[in-house]
Parts: C-alpha cells; structure tokens; sequence
C-alpha cells in the first residue's frame, strides 16, 4: 500500500531527489513526484468561473498536484500576458532573499547564496504560462483563507531560477470541498498604462480583503 508523506508547514524551497540521485521511483525523498494520488474535478461556479475540488479526503500535507505550463521569460512578449490569468510566476530566488513577491511563501530554511547564485539576481526571471498548455492546477481558484499552500521545489536540477510549484494541503480537506490558495497580491500592485488595476474578491471567506489585487 503506498504512503503518502507529508510537508508539515510550507519552507522556502524543499529539495527532493531526482535524475542524478542513485535512488529509484520508490525513494521516500520524491513525495512530490507520485503524480495524482486523488480524483480532482473542474467544475463551475455561480461567481468565481471554473473551480477544482476533490472527490476525496485529502490529509493535511499531503502533496495535491504541480503548476504546470510553458516555460517563458517574464519580460517575453509582456503585452499578450496582460489578459492571461494562467501566469504563476517563479520567484524562488525573491522568497530566499526574503524579498516580497507575487507568491510570497513562509518558512525557516533560508539556504545562503554562493558568489555563483548572486550572479542569478540579475537573470531573467521566469513564468509558467498555462494559458494553453497546462493541467488542473490552473483552475484553482483565490481565497483570502486557503487550504492550499504553494511550495517551490528543486529535484530535476539545482537552478533556483526555474523551480517546480506543488501545491500542497494546508488543513485536512474533505470530500466536494473547493481547493483554493492564497493568490499573494499586494493592494494596488497591477498597473496598466499608468493607472492601478483592481480586480475584487469573491472567495467569500470570513477575513475576505475584498480586493485580490
């Protein structure tokens, strides 16, 4: 019977094994490369558009599924991802810094950067882009009281520019219960051609901010 491991609270990044590792499939350091473990549905809702849900239970931890899409260049063709509401962007290395971003993540590993990583401050960052390409993941919706946390990973390679997004459980999830994260904009951060751009909350949680972004 396989067992799925944990993540007991969200880190900064978590390194898991992979190609160049002598372990296998088997190895208990690859808790987040099992694939689906749960049936996930997309369906839709009165206010929020498209939605996912689980048909079952989902421990608290317990890894749910990757942020998949096209790997692009943030600052690539920047006015055909103004509408595009399926860009994740890979900060990992503003998360590590301590720095605020767009998916801002909390945790007490704070890996030091080598002379080599301070040279990838000046890299380009970049962005999954699952517009067209891309899987479920994409239909998780904001809330301002997730059960959803994001975690970056590092497995097929050690480039901090680049790393996996795994969406993890925050609390026990039931059955039919909607899967949400929290989306991490700052009040007044989107601007176009000047102006701020809002876009209000529809979550409906208690604490709700109102405004998304």
């Amino acid at each position: 019977m396989f067992v799925i491991r944990r993540l007991v609270k969200p880190m900064d990044v978590v390194y898991e094994c992979g190609p160049g590792c002598g372990c296998g499939p088997e190895c208990l350091n690859r808790t987040s490369q099992k694939g689906l473990q749960y049936r996930l549905e997309v369906y839709k809702t009165v206010s929020k558009g498209w939605a996912c849900r689980s048909w079952d239970f989902i421990p608290a931890g317990a890894p749910i599924c990757e942020y998949f899409g096209t790997l692009r260049r943030n600052d690539e063709n920047l006015e055909s991802m103004l509408d595009n509401s399926y860009i994740f962007e890979l900060d990992l290395l503003q998360t590590m810094q301590g720095m605020e971003g767009r998916q801002k993540r909390f945790g007490d590993v704070m890996p030091e950067l080598s002379d080599e990583d301070d040279l990838l401050q000046d890299a380009p960052a970049y962005v999954l882009d699952a517009g067209k390409n891309g899987n479920v993941s994409r239909f998780l919706n904001h809330s301002c009281e997730p059960n959803v946390f994001i975690q970056c990973v590092l497995s097929h390679h050690n480039d901090v520019t680049m790393p996996r997004i795994v969406m993890f459980a925050a609390d026990n999830i039931h059955p039919l219960e909607e899967l949400c994260y929290d989306y991490g904009y700052a009040k007044d951060s989107v601007v176009r051609d000047g102006e701020v751009v809002e876009m209000p909350c529809h979550c409906g949680a208690p604490s709700c901010r109102k405004r998304m972004y």
